[in-house]
């Protein structure tokens, strides 16, 4: 066996012999709290460290275990695809642990001491699944997370969570049916349940559209997208904040997996309508899921609307490069799964980073309920301050890492736009503006959220006698927080490694570059923006209006005013002139607006 797979198992090992211990003491719920969290925290860097590796050298290591099943095999498959779920679990893994150390303890007398048992089950569960290259054994442990994740969902032991975990249980395992449906199409044609055998075949068209239209369901249904969502917005405020972040930033995520895996992996992505499906459930889920949030005001119901808003982003990017696979167009695929799974991380961290933060809040308030807070800013200013980010990133503001992902997904979509395909072409603008009026609609609701929970006054006699919370809770959300600036600021690292994730599974030759973030095509014309010096210009302009103050109080010479003002202008020229070289022809016309209207603006000064 290699050096990851070991890793691996070592991984999986230590989550499931945690579990079990933290059972077995579970009527001590301190020991059982402190030993969840530890296994937690050990399996998760373990983790990263297995899959790392892979990452960097873009191999696949592949392994395969005889079981007293001779019908399936134990495979274990650890590609790109694989080693960045791994790592994105595990990352969240760690820090929702470490959370839990302080958390959990409210849960005393509710079962505090079997959680860590389902928490510990749950992550390996789809650490297990994301790296199965089997169809038996990947139904088995898609099964083991859905009933890990119900248990979950009834810590609270109340009618809503009962009423929650129905409602989940019953979507979760019709889509398990389903997904069950498409593999055993698969099986009927090859005679065998090994994925690699699935990946060697050409189902024909009718077959391949059915098993992917089914696949398709079950998974978005785990995914939560748009209309198979309506479980979401219940379980997961229901379950306890740090399983909600793992519920909401990762365990979704298994959806999107399970239609790359299928429609990418398995069946090839030949079919464009597999795409343009993908693309359309996704601009749907994004527009109506921020919708539904604004009218929200429980706090983690919110949160989870905004949930199904993400997917649909990630779908989206997903879709195009679906649509990319299937038009021969390298790269429009690879800048669409960019696009796609950047968000899928950038979500994991900014979604787990807020839903701590709520958690926080529902530590010291007792309630979800956002008329009750106010006035925490100044109460709880750690919690403020890393949900502040949280909020942000969400936002798509940049730097933060949200606006990274999402300007690669509107990319993909200008590309889109520019198909000789009627139906693309038309696509792509309608995409755009629903992705446009998502980000603005975000932007709005969480305008909203902060400014009720942390501005103004307290409203409750519980907000006026808020207080931080422990360190543990604090530390956890401020490795988040800084995940949100370095997954924004440092594109230039994290894009390249995605990159050739996304560039093995349109299984295209290295035909891009990435160079400071910014994916380009070699043969084509392209001007590279360094993403250090953006950085840099969107921190200068918090002091342009202090700069602009102390200009106009002080005395200056009518020449020197002038030539500040001539260099002020030349050097926006030289700022936007390479931005008119990168995107497409229609925001370059917009530029060519802008740019007239800024020179005069500031020549007003």
């Amino acid at each position: 066996m290699s050096l990851p797979i070991n890793l691996l198992i070592t991984t999986l090992l230590i989550y499931v012999v945690g579990a079990f211990i933290s059972l077995a003491v579970r009527r001590n719920e301190q020991l059982s709290i402190n030993i969840s969290g530890v296994t937690g925290v050990l399996a998760g860097v373990l983790g990263i460290v297995a899959c790392i590796p892979v990452l960097i050298s873009s191999d696949t290591v592949v392994d395969v275990f005889q079981t007293p099943f001779e019908f399936a095999p134990f495979s274990i498959r650890i590609d790109g695809l694989a080693a960045f779920m791994v790592c994105v679990i595990s990352l969240l893994v760690i820090v929702t642990a470490l959370y839990s150390f302080s958390y959990v303890k409210e849960y005393k007398g509710k079962g505090a001491g079997s959680m860590g048992f389902f928490m510990n089950l749950f992550i390996a569960s789809m650490v297990a699944l994301v790296t199965n290259d089997n169809a038996f054994y990947f139904l088995v442990f898609f099964e083991m997370m859905s009933l890990a994740s119900y248990f979950l969902v009834l810590t609270e032991q109340d009618d809503n969570a009962v009423n929650a975990g129905l409602l989940y249980f019953f979507i979760a395992h019709a889509g398990s049916v389903l997904i069950m449906i498409a593999f055993f199409i698969f099986y009927c044609y090859v005679g065998s349940f090994e994925f690699s055998a699935f990946r060697q075949t050409n189902l024909p068209v009718p077959l391949a559209f059915t098993a992917f239209i089914l696949a398709f369901l079950g998974f978005g249904a785990k995914a939560g997208m748009i209309p198979l969502h309506s479980w979401l917005p219940k379980a997961h405020p229901a379950a306890p904040s740090h399983a909600s972040a793992m519920m909401s930033g990762v365990m979704v995520k298994i959806g999107i997996f399970g239609i790359i895996k299928v429609g990418v992996d398995l069946l090839g992505s030949t079919n464009v309508w597999y795409g343009v499906i993908v693309l359309g459930f996704g601009a749907v889920s994004s527009v109506l899921g921020v919708l539904y949030a604004l009218a929200e005001h429980d706090i983690k119901k919110l949160l989870a609307y905004h949930t199904v808003e993400n997917i649909g982003i990630i779908m989206m990017g997903v879709g195009v490069g679906m649509i990319g696979i299937a038009t021969h167009h390298p790269v429009l695929a690879t800048v669409g799964l960019l696009g796609g799974l950047y968000h899928l991380l950038n979500h994991a961290v900014f979604k787990g980073l807020l839903f701590l933060g709520a958690g926080s809040m529902m530590y010291r308030l007792h309630t979800k309920d956002m008329d009750l807070m106010g006035g925490l800013g100044k109460l709880m200013p750690y919690t403020a301050f890393c949900f502040l980010i949280g909020t942000m990133a969400i936002s798509a503001l940049p730097p933060f890492n949200g606006f990274v992902s999402e300007w690669f997904t509107y990319q993909s979509l200008f590309t889109l736009s520019q198909s000789d395909d009627f139906v693309l072409k038309l696509a792509g603008p309608i995409a755009i503006i629903m992705l446009a009026l998502t980000g603005a609609l975000a932007a709005l609701c969480f305008v909203k959220v902060y400014g009720i929970s942390f501005g103004g006054a307290p409203r409750s006699e519980k907000a006026a006698n808020a207080r931080e919370v422990p360190k543990p809770m604090v530390i956890a959300m401020a490795v988040l927080a800084l995940c949100c600036v370095l997954l924004g600021v440092g594109a230039s690292v994290v894009t390249p490694i995605i990159a050739k994730i996304s560039t093995a599974l349109a299984n295209t030759e290295p035909l891009t570059l990435a160079q400071n973030g910014v994916v380009v095509a070699q043969a084509e014309p392209h001007t590279v923006l360094s993403t250090p010096m953006v950085t840099i210009m969107l921190l200068a302009f918090f002091f342009l209006p202090f700069i602009y103050y102390a200009f106009t109080k002080i005395n200056v010479c009518p020449i020197v005013r002038k030539a500040i003002h001539g260099l002020v202008v030349m050097l926006m020229s030289k700022i936007w002139q390479p931005l008119r070289a990168v995107s497409p022809a229609r925001y370059a016309r917009f530029l060519n607006r802008f740019i007239p209207c800024a020179k005069c603006w500031i020549l007003r000064l």
